[in-house]
């Protein structure tokens, strides 16, 4: 397999901030204001433990942080007032505690809407669009989105799902999801793309997905990984959740080679190290 250096530059604009993602991948670090997340080490509900997770990420060289404040998955439900709530504040605050760019991990336009005033400046929505006025406030406020696929919905479990084939279907709902986001007023800095691993996909499908990167990031898109810690990869190496950390790092490294240029993670200092070493590459590869 070869490292996929993609054409220079390949913009992504954070707020005020624009990075040409060519051959050098952001690495975000997952801030979750909930007590149920998946992975339970990110359940950082407590104020004070979840202030102190995001000291830790910046400490370790995010390049942007991630907050959200339902999982994805099935769970306890989560009012709009309770999201609103977890997330908006601690997203000013962070804003004015840390020189980051800063995510909002929802699929509510409201909660978006409000977390852009407090100082987000992208808009992550696994849902692909699904609340007609997400797009609209995220271009209301000079945000930029993530366009994520998902077979059905968030929050609904989804065991046996069926595609001709899996890197087709998402490659198509992806630009059409682009072409919204375009039609919306985004620029194609303001538009990143997210195959959704694990959300609505087997772990032979969401494998597929990341070994075929490279097909999904020739669409000229900055292209987001989401594997951390992800169940596709206990699935296949049988690994328990908290057994998956040097899985996770290996999925980020082959994400990256294949064009994945935005990684969402746990472990920031584990990945940088993996982005640094890979961004290296990819420089001597076009000297």
């Amino acid at each position: 397999m070869r490292l996929v250096a993609l054409e220079r530059p390949l913009p992504v604009a954070l707020g005020s901030r624009t990075y040409d993602v060519s051959s050098r991948a952001l690495v975000m670090g997952i801030l979750n204001r909930t007590k149920d997340s998946f992975f339970a080490p990110a359940a950082t509900y407590d104020l004070d433990a979840f202030f102190r997770r995001a000291e830790q990420l910046v400490r370790e060289g995010a390049d942007l942080l991630d907050v959200g404040g339902v999982k994805a998955g099935p769970g306890d439900e989560v009012s709009e007032s309770e999201e609103l709530e977890r997330v908006v504040p601690v997203i000013g605050a962070l804003r004015e505690r840390f020189d980051v760019p800063l995510s909002v991990d929802t699929w509510r336009a409201s909660v978006a809407r409000e977390s852009f005033r407090a100082g987000a400046s992208l808009g992550n929505d696994i849902s692909g669009f699904a609340d007609p006025d997400y797009l609209p406030a995220a271009a209301a406020a000079g945000a930029s989105v993530v366009a994520t696929h998902i077979r059905l919905r968030p929050r609904v479990a989804d065991p046996e799902p069926v595609y001709e084939n899996v890197t087709t279907s998402v490659r198509e709902f992806l630009l059409e999801r682009r072409a919204w986001a375009h039609d919306a007023g985004l620029s194609a800095a303001q538009v990143i793309l997210d195959a959704g691993l694990d959300l609505g996909k087997t772990a032979r499908h969401s494998l597929q997905l990341l070994r075929e990167s490279d097909q999904l990031a020739t669409l000229g898109s900055p292209l987001l990984l989401s594997a951390s810690n992800k169940t596709f990869l206990g699935v296949l190496l049988d690994q328990s959740v908290s057994e998956r950390r040097e899985s996770s790092l290996a999925a980020s490294a082959l994400g990256i080679a294949s064009g994945c240029r935005i990684v969402r993670v746990h472990d920031v200092a584990g990945t940088v190290r993996v982005r640094n070493t890979l961004s290296a590459l990819l420089e001597r590869d076009r000297r």
